[in-house]
């Protein structure tokens, strides 16, 4: 059953706006299907107006839907989002979209602010969706697993779920891998923030449920953590402050062949992130389980608590929430 009253007119709202993340203009021109390209050469984030004007006319939009509203952290940021994305209304506080859209999505990706930033809107029942990582601790992902047993309407993927290019690598492993044995995957900045970008591009791999355990080795700069999943297949993932060059990286060793890939089409990933997103207001229906998110977090919350604890294991069941 559909989560908005008007399937074929979903307006939305672009909520909040940190350092280091562009996707309010991205997102809201991907979605609206138009933008100022003066504005948006502004914006701050030049591989932004890059991959959106290397795409023709007709890829961008998703039909029937808008983003109509728009609220940052910083007054001044929304005004330049509006106007790069040809957003119609800035309101001055998030909750004023409360009746005024059909759906909002929360464009911050620091995990420990996202129970305060969902609370007014799920407990109004207006659905969400979450840029990753949903959160970042076990205590707060207690708080996402008890909206979802009250059915509140929420939904939070990295975009490398859609890549193009691991989707591709995902359907060749069962002809080229044979058994698989080790993944390794790569990322640049912190573990907090990009940590989940590489687990969420290698978790399609595998089988949901049957992660074990993570030992992280090195420091806050260095985050390199190895991970068990009982099919016999080591998960080690590499996330390093200033290893810009290595930014999603795929490689999946097997008993008879190996397969690579990388990340190299933004738009795409993203585009087709929120139409799934879409779709999950039309439908009702979750492109992503729960527990599959539930699951990813706990990844994240072990290699943090691995890292706390100078490099012990931790096992996924001893996390409690």
């Amino acid at each position: 059953m559909a989560l908005v009253q008007d399937p074929q007119n979903i307006r939305l709202a672009m909520l909040g706006m940190v350092d280091g993340n562009g996707h309010p203009y991205s997102w809201s021109a991907i979605i609206n299907g138009r933008y100022n390209p003066e504005a948006m050469a502004d914006c701050g984030y030049p591989v932004i107006p890059q991959y959106l004007g290397a795409q023709p006319k007709d890829a961008l939009g998703i039909d029937g839907v808008e983003v109509t509203h728009v609220w940052c952290d910083d007054p001044s940021d929304a005004e330049k989002v509006a106007r790069a994305a040809c957003i119609r209304e800035i309101v001055r506080r998030p909750e004023d979209v409360i009746g005024q859209v059909d759906a909002v999505v929360i464009a911050t990706d620091i995990g420990h602010e996202h129970v305060d930033r969902a609370r007014p809107f799920l407990e109004a029942g207006v659905p969400l969706f979450i840029d990753k990582p949903l959160c970042d601790n076990a205590q707060d992902l207690g708080q996402f697993v008890r909206w979802n047993e009250q059915y509140k309407a929420f939904l939070s993927t990295s975009a490398l779920r859609y890549d193009t290019d691991f989707r591709l690598l995902r359907q060749q492993v069962p002809k080229v891998i044979g058994e698989m044995r080790l993944i390794t995957m790569t990322a640049p900045k912190s573990w907090e923030h990009y940590g989940i970008h590489a687990l969420e591009g290698v978790y399609p791999l595998l089988r949901p449920g049957g992660w074990q355990w993570a030992v992280h080795s090195g420091d806050d700069q260095s985050n390199v953590v190895h991970f068990r999943h009982e099919d016999r297949v080591d998960v080690v993932i590499a996330v390093i402050d200033d290893m810009y060059g290595g930014f999603a990286c795929l490689n999946v060793y097997g008993t008879k062949g190996r397969l690579a890939a990388a990340h190299q089409d933004t738009f795409h990933a993203f585009k087709a992130q929120l139409e799934a997103f879409v779709d999950y207001l039309r439908t009702g229906i979750r492109p992503v389980p729960f527990e599959q998110t539930r699951e990813l977090i706990t990844l994240l919350v072990a290699g943090i608590r691995s890292r706390e604890e100078a490099g012990q294991r931790v096992l996924l069941e001893d996390i409690r929430y």
